[in-house]
């Protein structure tokens, strides 16, 4: 992506070998199209930030989705782009964990205007606009991936998961005896809440389940579990992000976004191939996007029905779907756009939303205790190492595996998204989903189930 270091002189360079002056419009063009804050370009940015300051210096800033939509492009992009220009960090994540926590500590010491946390934070939590990014990347990516390499990887990535898990539990409780502390503490409020799939899957019903069984106050319990989730998400982002530079050092061993290789699909996601005919139009995009909120709808059926989590029982039916060739090419190919365009436009402004809304600063610091930091890092790094040696073992891309592995880690959906923008690897949310809804369910059952009838009692 062009930014404003980068700013291509070519244009210069042709007016001093042939001698023709470049228009003023030209040069205007050259600005708009070359000189970028992210995806913004950056006249359309200043002004962006202009009528954002006016309206919070009237008092007049809106939560409709109009002013919405430029407010969190505006500090999203702005917040990113600042973590791709770290040193060393920028190619390390940082620019999802800057887009997220950023906005986080601005809240937190009233450096972002009053005016901008009310309307994002209102408009967050009334819209759910989560669930219309997260839905439209699953069903996207579902339906661009090849049909082989769907159901192979859906049927191995199980595996290095489980292991993983296994590994993970028991160098994290290995390390916390080491440092002192009681094997109790280490794994039902440390490691359990980095496995547990982020705060409303995880953090929450964990909380509710210590409250009943161990006789404290739900808020006590959630307030020493919500940091070390947070913290384990953290890990994740900076661990994806270090992966994906080890991809680029050793591309032998990444598929790119593909958990299996393929003659038919080299990059896990079919591009305008022979699976994918049918001329594109407008009208296959808006499909696309009617396709993935549909199938969310369904989704929502079914967690009323059986309490599977919507998101979860929207990727059966995708995955269904796309086996049994259930939508056209054309539609596959309006879905992959729909896939691409919440992939590049929209990640950063909703992270900086859950920033905003969802994520308090005060209680990430609270966790970074020696001890705690130790434990998690080391339960995270083992989950993820495992999933990489294991993964390449049975024939997978070990990087992409070891990538789905830091989501058994990540903050619920919020999470997948900075741990997949993190490593690059946002085709692979499917497999993120099931490592953190359905693996994270399975954590909290299991574990509340063998507290309240083999430990307490």
């Amino acid at each position: 992506m062009n930014t404003i270091n980068n700013v291509s002189v070519t244009a210069e360079t042709d007016t001093q070998k042939t001698g023709i002056k470049t228009s003023l419009k030209e040069k205007w063009w050259h600005i708009m199209d070359h000189w970028k804050i992210g995806i913004i370009p950056l006249p359309l940015f200043i002004l962006c930030g202009l009528l954002i300051g006016l309206d919070c210096i009237t008092h007049s800033l809106k939560s409709n989705l109009v002013v919405m939509v430029a407010t969190l492009a505006f500090f999203g992009f702005a917040c990113g782009e600042f973590g791709k220009r770290l040193p060393i960090l920028g190619k390390m994540g940082a620019a999802a964990i800057c887009a997220t926590f950023i906005p986080s500590a601005l809240v937190f010491y009233n450096l972002l205007p009053h005016e901008v946390v009310v309307s994002t934070t209102h408009f967050f939590k009334s819209t759910n606009i989560l669930y219309l990014y997260i839905c439209c990347i699953i069903v996207g990516s579902i339906m661009s991936m090849n049909r082989k390499v769907l159901i192979q990887g859906f049927l191995r990535i199980f595996f290095p998961m489980a292991c993983g898990e296994v590994v993970g539990m028991v160098v994290g409780i290995l390390v916390g005896i080491a440092l002192g502390m009681s094997p109790f503490h280490i794994f039902f409020f440390i490691i359990l809440p980095v496995m547990a799939g982020g705060v409303g899957e995880g953090a929450i019903p964990l909380s509710i389940g210590y409250a009943t069984i161990l006789h404290m106050q739900q808020g006590v319990a959630f307030g020493e579990i919500l940091p070390i989730v947070m913290l384990g998400s953290l890990t994740g982002i900076i661990t994806a992000g270090c992966l994906n530079q080890l991809g680029k050092r050793y591309p032998h061993l990444t598929g790119e976004g593909s958990l299996l290789p393929s003659k038919d699909d080299l990059d896990g996601v079919t591009t305008l191939t022979s699976e994918m005919t049918g001329k594109l139009d407008v009208t296959s995009i808006a499909s696309g996007v009617l396709l993935a909120v549909l199938l969310y709808m369904v989704g929502i059926l079914i967690q009323k029905a059986i309490g599977l989590p919507a998101p979860v029982g929207m990727l059966f039916i995708a995955v269904l779907i796309k086996l049994f060739n259930g939508v056209s090419p054309r539609l596959l190919e309006g879905s992959h756009v729909v896939y691409r365009f919440f992939q590049t436009s929209v990640t950063y402004p909703i992270l900086f939303a859950v920033g905003v809304a969802i994520t308090p600063w005060q209680s990430l610091v609270n966790a970074f205790t020696f001890s705690n930091i130790i434990v998690i890092v080391t339960t995270v790094l083992s989950l993820v190492a495992t999933g990489f040696f294991v993964g390449k073992k049975i024939g997978m891309y070990p990087i992409d595996v070891a990538i789905v592995s830091c989501c058994q880690s990540g903050q619920g959906g919020t999470g997948d998204v900075a741990i997949l923008t993190s490593g690059n690897r946002m085709v692979l949310m499917p497999f993120a989903q099931i490592a953190t809804r359905i693996g994270g369910a399975i954590n909290v059952s299991v574990a509340l189930l063998v507290l309240g009838n083999f430990i307490v009692h």
